[in-house]
């Protein structure tokens, strides 16, 4: 384990601590608010909350780990013995990416044999990026690095083009109302998972 001061180490310490109760209030909210949503949007509100409950215990996970791994004494921080645990990311994520896509399909007003059908594939697409992302995550070279975020990558296009292209036809069956916020939702999750692939690439350089 690295050497950190008490500031670095009361900034991971918090940062964890605040995102578990955001995550945590975020559940709360999305569950609670069933009742305020149209019935073809219930379901996806329920993975929304299921996503965040998911991300919650994580989180927790993750913060216990991080103090587990050190002990702090009259603002000493010293290695404790235990290994920070950081695999909690990728079971995380193994949960959460495929129930995100499906939650966004299900607002898209298919047929249900193509919601079906495209919550398998994309969902089974997102888990398979995630389990080929991780073998170089933990690797210790570059080169090995290299091949499994080149893997990772191919589930990963195949997804962005699907939202862009498989489901872009679809937005104009939604009610003209909630449109322009299934476009943002389809951009916002573009733009989130844009910043995996440029942080797992930055040991490249």
């Amino acid at each position: 384990m690295e050497n950190l001061t008490f500031g670095q180490y009361s900034l991971v310490y918090n940062a964890f601590s605040f995102t578990f109760a955001t995550m945590a209030a975020a559940t709360l909210f999305l569950w609670l608010g069933r009742s305020q949503v149209g019935p073809a949007y219930k379901t996806a509100l329920t993975i929304s909350g299921l996503v965040t409950a998911i991300a919650a215990y994580h989180y927790f996970r993750i913060f216990e780990s991080w103090e587990g791994a050190y002990s702090v004494e009259g603002g000493i921080v010293t290695a404790s013995g235990y290994a920070f645990n950081d695999a909690y990311r990728y079971v995380d994520w193994l949960l959460t990416v495929p129930l995100l896509l499906i939650e966004l399909i299900l607002v898209m007003r298919l047929s249900q044999d193509e919601t079906v059908s495209k919550s398998f594939k994309l969902g089974g697409a997102a888990a398979l990026m995630i389990i080929l992302g991780y073998p170089g995550e933990i690797a210790a070279d570059i080169p090995t690095r290299v091949l499994w975020g080149t893997l990772s990558a191919i589930p990963f296009v195949y997804i962005m083009w699907q939202l862009f292209a498989g489901l872009g036809a679809s937005i104009n069956n939604q009610p003209e109302n909630v449109r322009e916020l299934v476009k943002k939702a389809r951009l916002l999750t573009f733009a989130s998972w844009g910043f995996y692939p440029i942080v797992y690439m930055i040991p490249y350089t």
